[in-house]
Parts: C-alpha cells; structure tokens; sequence
C-alpha cells in the first residue's frame, strides 16, 4: 500500500488490518457488532490525519460507515474523513465505488496505446467479477473490447463471440454470481474455469480476484501478451520470472490498480475541506493521476530496460527515500 500510493503520488502511507472470521457466514448485526468492536480496539491509531480505513476484500460501504459513526460517537462529533469508501450519504466520493476497475481500464488502454494493439475489438479475459472485475469489464466493453471469459467463486463464462457484461452485471447484482447467465459456455468448477481462463488466447488477461493465482505450474501455458493486474499480488514471484522471460508485458498491481486508493485520497480532501466534487471531476483527476503513475512507470521501465515492475518499484523506492532524507531521524 505503502509502494502504491508512492507511485501515485497520493500523500498517504500504507497499512492492513482485519479480524479473520467468514463473514459470509454472519449476520448484519454480528458483522456491525464485529465492525464496532474491531474500531473501538484501534480507536487510538485512528484519526483523519493519522490512519484512514477504506475498503478492502469482504468489506464495503457498510463496513465503512460504521467505523466512521463509532470514532464519530467516541470523539463526540462527526469526523467523515476518518475514512473513505463511505456512503455517497455519509460523506462519500462520486465514483469511489467505480473507482479500482475504472482505473484498471484507463491503464489497460495506455498499455495497448505504447504497444501498438488497438483497444477496439482487443480480446480480454478476467479472472473475477466483484466490484474491480466487473466494473473493468463494464469500461473495457464501453471502449469496444470484446470480453470473451469471467469467473468467479461459481465458476465461468466463456463466448468467443464476445460477454454481454452489462447483461451478466445486472445479473450478478440480483444473484450475487455469474452462474445462471445465459451468454456463453458455462463451466460450473471454479478450478477448471479458472484455468480454462487464464491460458485463454486473448490480448490482455485481467486477474481481479485474489492473490497468488497465477504460478509456476501454470504461468508457462498462458497466451495473453499482455497481463494488468486488477487484484493485488495475483502473480507470484516464480510466475513473475517465467512471463518475464517468455517477453509478457505485465501491468503491476501498485500501477494498475491504484485507482481505489487515488479517488480515496480525492474522498478525504472533499471530506476535510466540506466540498463535494461531480463525478465527471472525479474521473477527470483520476484519469489524470493514474495516467501520469503509468506514464513514470513505463518511462523508466524503457530508460533502464526492465519490466514495470521493477520501474514501479524503483520509482516508489526512490520516492521513500528521498523524503526520508529529506526529513530525517528524530530523536
């Protein structure tokens, strides 16, 4: 996270935090209960200029809301900025939601732009259909990609012909998975589908589910050329060597999906100056943001003649140190 927001230039540090529990398996109350609790114990790393929570994987707006009411409650007024992926209602950013896999897709079409493969009509296979694979499924089709393959927990969807996507969203908002669409050949086990999906032969393949999905044992038979990752650290290291050397172009997670954590940012200033921008502002300044990052990243990636992944890392390690010197060690 910390790597992440230095490569965009976002002012913010990095953390993780979480209660290991199936929430799945839970009750609203029990979860808000959880959610209060788990506040209440980290109240005092908490504080819009100190740590600032936002979404992450088995969390959502809810979650966010009511850590912002219970630090809101104990501080005795309300404090909106002390998170963000809050409700629209509450605070929240225009286009936060969105944010992640509108950012997956504005990277996507930079890469394809610098490697000479036109956005129109480029096939596109994702690996997961939560908010960040269906949402850059959903602008990826808005720019004429053909989306022939998804998965998700309940296995996958393939159509050479092309994914109906806003089809399959408005199906999974009513049914929570993609299985029992009607839009293409269905494989109902999760493990075949996915990797039926990842050696699809397709321009760019967008892993957005969880990490350590593509590994040695399978990264020697993918086809894609190009690979943006959507979730975060779904290329292992060994796999990471072996696409490098079969000459893959991989987007790395702390470029590619940055998006969530740059309009996050953006949520935070609206909340702490109390002024709401519109959603095309919003998307204008993410696309901004996210472009130049990638711009950096691939600038130095030529310059020192390695993958983006290194560049990324050089950019955002260079950043970390210079302002450590900058500031210095006290006491």
């Amino acid at each position: 996270m910390m790597l992440k927001c230095a490569v965009a230039g976002v002012p913010f540090g990095g953390a993780k935090g979480g209660v290991t529990c199936d929430p799945t398996k839970m009750s609203i109350n029990e979860l808000e209960r959880l959610t209060r609790r788990y506040t209440y114990m980290i109240l005092p790393l908490l504080g819009p200029e100190k740590d600032i929570p936002a979404p992450d994987v088995n969390t959502n707006e809810q979650t966010m809301a009511w850590i912002m009411d219970t630090y809101s409650m104990l501080a005795g007024y309300t404090v909106p900025g002390v998170v963000t992926g809050k409700p629209f209602e509450l605070g929240g950013s225009k286009g936060r939601g969105y944010a992640t896999g509108r950012g997956v897709a504005y990277v996507t079409s930079e890469i394809l732009q610098r490697l000479n493969i036109p956005l129109k009509g480029a096939t596109v296979a994702v690996q997961g259909f939560g908010k960040v694979g269906s949402n850059t499924a959903r602008f990826l089709h808005q720019e004429g990609c053909k989306i022939v393959g998804v998965t998700d927990l309940s296995g996958g969807i393939f159509n050479e012909d092309g994914i109906d996507v806003p089809s399959l969203i408005k199906h999974t908002n009513n049914e929570n998975y993609i299985s029992g669409f009607d839009g293409g050949e269905f494989a109902a086990d999760y493990r075949k589908a996915n990797e039926k999906l990842i050696r699809s032969k397709v321009d760019i393949l967008i892993p957005s589910a969880l990490e350590n999905q593509i590994t040695e044992e399978n990264a020697p038979g993918i086809n894609a050329n190009v690979i943006v990752e959507g979730a975060n650290g779904p290329i292992t290291n060994s796999a990471d060597m072996i696409l490098s050397k079969k000459g893959k172009t991989v987007v790395p997670d702390i470029v590619a999906n940055a998006g969530g954590v740059i309009v996050s940012y953006f949520e935070w200033v609206q909340d702490v100056q109390a002024y709401l921008w519109t959603e095309d502002q919003v998307n204008q300044r993410l696309k901004q943001v996210i472009t130049e990052a990638f711009l950096k990243v691939w600038n130095i990636a030529e310059k020192y003649e390695t993958d983006m992944r290194h560049a990324a890392y050089m950019e955002a390690v260079r950043k970390i140190v210079e302002v450590t010197r900058l500031r210095g060690i006290f006491p």
